[in-house]
């Protein structure tokens, strides 16, 4: 997902509203913060007929509607979050067990295909910005309080489970994916980071340290959700707990990079709102927040293993403004002494921003010497040479099955040659 390498949607400004009532303490409605929300710009996508498609093609077209009537038999807030925390889990279940071969299919689109948990779930998030409960007194933290719970417990994010006895018998890996992105370009796009989570989530593979079990979890491609925590959230309590970690997502045609270096950088790239974000990252604390984190994945262990037909590179490149300099420069071999980011390995978009929350977080939770945890971009996924037209073109074609089923399988293979790693003398 790195920003330089592709092209985006229209940009427009990231407002005050950053932050409004996503962390807030739910309270009684008042007679101006009463009402339906609107739908937002990813949500308004759901109209277009490729979306629609997606939906139809993997029977995933009746998630939202069984969830709209479930949440009109709620009877209170209490009932309606239960409601909306159990379809969350139950839409994360089926994603992963269609993927991962159990239970019908529901439709003719492959097996592997992430895109339809992210069109159902805003199918469903769309359906609960218009809930109004029977009665009233839905007021917008309320709202923004179930929005967050549907977000989380459709993500995995809930359901990470490892075995007892921390590194005794079964060594344990956390691997995050995105959502598709750019989808103004081409709504039919997919994104193998989240392909390879759904393949991978509770899976147990074989490495020269033993077997190992993998959890994953997803997240949305939107600044305000990062800014608002949504990954220290999601990854502090499990990374005191697991060997290895990486975040996923998609980068450069035709190669996997092994990012080295983060940068504390927004280039104002725009998201799946088509709001654009640009200044530091920004974190708690951030009196003593770093301009660069580093990767302590054994890359040269990666870089060297025998994973799939795809080029697998050790990125040390960023670009800086040098300590007392004005001007950004590319620095080929990384970062020099006191200098400011301006992009990192993985460039300035979330990708790298996801990458310097979770090393940041392993470093401020004491674990930099002991968890080896880093960043992979994918190769980026291509359709077939004679479905490249996104106004005309298939949801999808046997090349692009092929490209996103071997991104996924050469993901799983570095993932073992990192793990294996340390098993090595």
């Amino acid at each position: 997902m790195a920003s330089s390498h592709i092209v985006g949607p229209r940009l427009v400004a990231l407002g005050s509203a950053l932050l409004l009532g996503l962390s807030a303490t739910p309270a009684l409605a008042g007679p101006t913060d009463r009402g339906v929300a609107a739908p937002t710009v990813e949500e308004q996508r759901l109209e277009r007929a490729v979306p629609q498609e997606i939906l139809r093609r993997s029977g995933f077209d009746a998630v939202a509607p069984a969830f709209a009537r479930a949440l009109d038999r709620a009877h209170s807030y209490g009932q309606a979050e239960r409601i909306v925390v159990r379809h969350g889990q139950a839409l994360w279940k089926r994603a992963v067990d269609r993927v991962q071969g159990r239970g019908p299919r529901g439709g003719d689109l492959s097996r592997d295909d992430d895109r339809p948990l992210y069109w159902a779930r805003l199918g469903m998030t769309r359906e609960l910005r218009a809930w109004e409960p029977k009665g009233g007194g839905l007021d917008a933290q309320r709202r923004a309080r179930l929005l967050r719970k549907l977000e989380v417990s459709s993500r995995g994010q809930d359901a990470v489970r490892y075995p007892a006895g921390h590194g005794k018998r079964m060594k344990r890996v956390l691997l995050t994916g995105f959502d598709p992105f750019t989808l103004d370009r081409d709504v039919r796009i997919s994104n193998p980071s989240g392909a390879t989570a759904l393949a991978l989530d509770g899976t147990v593979v074989r490495t020269a340290a033993g077997p190992v079990r993998i959890e994953t979890v997803t997240f949305p491609v939107r600044w305000t959700d990062f800014a608002d925590g949504a990954v220290e959230r999601a990854l502090r309590r499990q990374l005191p707990r697991v060997d290895l970690f990486t975040t996923v997502s998609q980068g450069r045609v035709g190669k996997f990079d092994i990012e080295r270096t983060n940068g504390a950088w927004r280039g104002g790239f725009g998201d799946n709102e088509n709001l654009s974000s640009t200044g530091t990252v920004p974190v708690a604390d951030p009196a003593s927040q770093p301009q660069w984190t580093t990767t302590t994945l054994p890359y040269k262990d990666i870089v060297a293993a025998s994973t799939g037909r795809f080029p697998v590179y050790d990125n040390t490149a960023v670009t800086e403004i040098p300590a007392g300099g004005s001007t950004p420069v590319n620095r080929p071999g990384g970062p020099t002494p006191g200098s400011t980011a301006r992009q990192g390995g993985g460039g300035d978009y979330l990708s790298n921003e996801i990458a310097y929350r979770a090393t940041l977080l392993r470093d401020r939770l004491g674990l930099r010497d002991r968890l080896p945890g880093g960043h992979v971009h994918t190769p980026v996924l291509q359709f077939g040479a004679g479905n490249t037209d996104p106004a005309g073109g298939a949801v999808t074609d046997p090349e692009f099955v092929r490209n996103r089923t071997d991104i996924v399988k050469q993901t799983r293979r570095i993932v073992v040659a990192a793990v294996s790693a340390g098993a090595r003398p």
